[in-house]
């Protein structure tokens, strides 16, 4: 499974943004080894279902140690048996691009 989440902290940090506290939670992305980007709107992983959604989890738990409030928002592509889809579904709309 494919899934795009932001999260997003109620208040800011010292620099008047939530950079530090989205950090946090990317850093617990990229720790759990799973297949991972972030872009500007979102961070994408892949893996299963268990494994992605407590991933998440602790992600949102580390922002909620520094903000009483935290947005979550996620996006789900559920699909059993394929995986590479992070980048496969990329390369296949790059190929499309070429034609």
């Amino acid at each position: 499974m494919l899934v795009a989440f932001s999260i997003s902290p109620s208040t800011a940090d010292d620099t008047g943004g939530v950079s530090e506290a989205v950090a946090a939670a990317v850093r617990v992305v990229r720790e759990s080894g799973l297949p991972n980007e972030t872009n500007a709107m979102f961070t994408n992983i892949e893996g299963e279902w268990d494994e992605v959604m407590a991933v998440v989890k602790r992600a949102v738990d580390v922002v909620a140690a520094v903000s009483p409030r935290v947005g979550l928002v996620l996006k789900a592509d559920i699909r059993p048996g394929f995986t590479g889809e992070l980048s496969a579904k990329v390369e296949r709309v790059e190929k499309a691009l070429e034609q």
